[in-house]
């Protein structure tokens, strides 16, 4: 087997392989060659080819999103490993075990105006959870004859390291660093970034390892149950009569079926989902803003729970923080093994379990439901609304609000659906979708960026049949998504194209002026034809509903290409449509 000759590159990558990171997504550069020549000649890891760094990373994160495991992202130095700092963010947010590993110049050779050289070293700040820096292999120094050895010596440090004959306590400090960045990465769910520098020759090779890594123990996370703390919230829950469940970002099977049911048949519980929850039953409520937008101060303060029990990630609904914020619950317990964010400025508790262990541990001990009628009222307003939201439908021309209704209706059985952010999930959130489909975003910063990426990325690894919807302003932003040679044929791209960022419309601002269609809606006339037929993908276009629902008839059958389908809708309407939604359905 071929290996770079450098220690270094083949302790990166023979812990790599330790810790059983398989999927190794590797921007093209030279500072990363040794990297790139030990990961793409081991038949261990699957490696992939992403030219752009900032659609590699969200592409490296789809996969990860799917996997629940470490990633790597490699990339050459300089202002490449910039390119990651959007998906790095968003991982961090989302909780998704990102591994950046970045070549870097060795320290003689940054800051004397060299390309490519920037200042490396933590680089990501707070939104990497571990920054590991190595040092640079002093082994090939001693070959080198004392002008050679000049520029390296320059620093106190370095000196020191040669003279003291420092490489062996170099490869153990090293080998540490990986090891807990890696390890970091996976208890913690979290991105991390190796930093490596290399020195030239960079294209040597050799057939067998030089390093030997010391043994090390791979760490899981143990939860502890602490039954003091659940008999304290016990007593809470049983005297308590309103109590809502809110369910955010989640991944699919996440709670055991009888779990849910028990919640289900309690009177006093109301649990709302998102659409990224992922969790379903027909007494929940999702559709959150089709519930709570249309109500007034005293059906707040009847909606208004005495404890707040929170699990899964970010939540999509501003008007549920709303609501909470000003309604604050007397108790707000977050369950999650990692954090709990004070969304509602309430938290009382954060109980550090999953949430299937904390509801098992929980729910078995629950003696009596509460009597109550929270869950039955709110069941009755849920169906006027679903009624009115039928009718609401009759009443409208073609427009975004049309177009949501018929695309969603029309994803295929047993498939997974990723939403792209602003518009796109806020619409997909007014409806309810089937059981058998799972849905995945990217909440963590809710950034336009990389969703495409993320999509094709979680494509590849899923062995569910994707659908991508997605506005026309987010498309168009992260359009080198589809410079991929893995895209899968059956990968659908629905996109939303109304002419411009339309979301901005509903919100206050002096529309319909030259100022307003510049410099916030952002109109433009653009449209994926030319895209889908430099990128290989099948293209189609419909601009009403009945061309609509006849393209979404065939757009998911088989084909020996991916396929994407451009809905035009009028930009002027769309935005008085959705408002008078939630003026109908009250």
């Amino acid at each position: 087997m071929k290996h770079s000759k450098i220690p270094l590159s083949q302790t990166v990558v023979t812990l790599c392989k330790t810790h059983n990171i398989k999927h190794i997504v590797i921007s093209p550069g030279s500072r990363n060659a040794p990297l790139t020549i030990g990961f793409t000649h081991d038949d261990f890891f699957e490696c992939y080819s992403i030219v752009d760094e900032r659609c590699a990373a969200f592409f490296a994160l789809g996969i990860a999103q799917q996997l629940q495991e470490p990633v790597a992202v490699v990339c050459t130095s300089g202002s490449a490993l910039l390119n990651y700092y959007p998906a790095v963010s968003e991982a961090y947010y989302s909780r998704i075990p990102l591994v950046v590993i970045s070549a870097d110049r060795p320290k003689h050779l940054i800051g004397i105006g060299d390309g490519q050289t920037i200042k490396q070293k933590n680089v990501y700040g707070e939104h990497s959870l571990y920054n590991a820096n190595l040092k640079l292999d002093l082994l090939e120094n001693k070959r080198r004859n004392k002008d050679d050895e000049l520029p390296i010596l320059k620093s106190i440090e370095n000196k020191l390291e040669y003279f003291l004959g420092l490489q062996k306590d170099i490869q153990t400090y090293n080998e540490s660093e990986i090891h807990d960045a890696l390890t970091v990465a996976k208890l913690e769910s979290a991105p991390v970034h190796i930093n490596i520098p290399f020195d030239e020759p960079l294209y040597d090779t050799v057939e067998e390892l030089t390093i030997k890594p010391k043994p090390f123990n791979l760490k899981s996370r143990i939860e502890k149950i602490d039954d003091f703390e659940i008999d304290s919230l016990l007593d809470l829950w049983h005297s308590a009569k309103r109590k809502m469940i809110l369910v955010g970002v989640l991944q699919p099977n996440s709670i055991e079926e009888q779990w849910i049911q028990q919640i289900a048949d309690d009177d006093s519980i109301l649990v709302f989902t998102e659409t990224t929850s992922n969790l379903n039953h027909p007494d929940f409520f999702p559709s959150i803003d089709k519930i709570i937008a249309p109500l007034e101060a005293e059906e707040f303060k009847a909606l208004q729970p005495d404890i707040l029990l929170t699990f899964g990630g970010l939540v999509v609904s501003k008007k549920i923080k709303a609501f909470l914020r000003q309604y604050k619950p007397e108790h707000h317990w977050h369950v999650d093994m990692l954090r709990a964010n004070d969304t509602f400025f309430s938290l009382s508790k954060h109980v550090q379990l999953t949430p299937n262990t904390f509801l098992e541990t929980f729910l078995s001990k629950v003696t009596h439901h509460t009597k109550s009628t929270y869950k039955s009222s709110w069941l009755s307003v849920r169906e006027k609304r679903r009624k009115r939201h039928q009718s609401y439908l009759k009443t409208i021309s073609f427009s975004d609000f049309k177009a949501f209704d018929s695309i969603l209706k029309s994803i295929p059985k047993d498939s997974q659906l990723q939403v792209g952010n602003s518009s796109a999930i806020r619409y997909t959130q007014l409806f309810q979708l089937r059981k058998d489909i799972s849905v995945f975003c990217n909440r963590g910063t809710s950034g336009i960026d990389g969703s495409t990426s993320t999509a094709i990325g979680s494509a590849v690894l899923s062995n569910q049949r994707v659908t991508f919807i997605t506005g026309d302003l987010s498309f168009f932003y992260d359009s080198n998504a589809l410079w991929n040679n893995y895209i899968p044929n059956s990968f659908r791209i629905i996109v939303i194209n109304n002419g411009g960022g339309g979301i901005f419309r509903i919100l206050p601002g002096h529309k319909n002026t030259e100022n307003f269609d510049t410099y916030f809606e952002t109109k433009h006339p653009l449209t994926a034809k030319q895209l889908c037929e430099m990128y290989g993908f099948e293209y189609h276009n419909v601009s009403n509903e009945a061309a609509l629902n006849e393209s979404l008839d065939s757009f998911y059958s088989v084909s020996s290409q991916p396929k994407l389908l451009e809905v035009f809708t009028p930009s002027t309407v769309n935005d008085e449509i959705l408002l008078d939604y939630f003026k109908f359905i009250k």
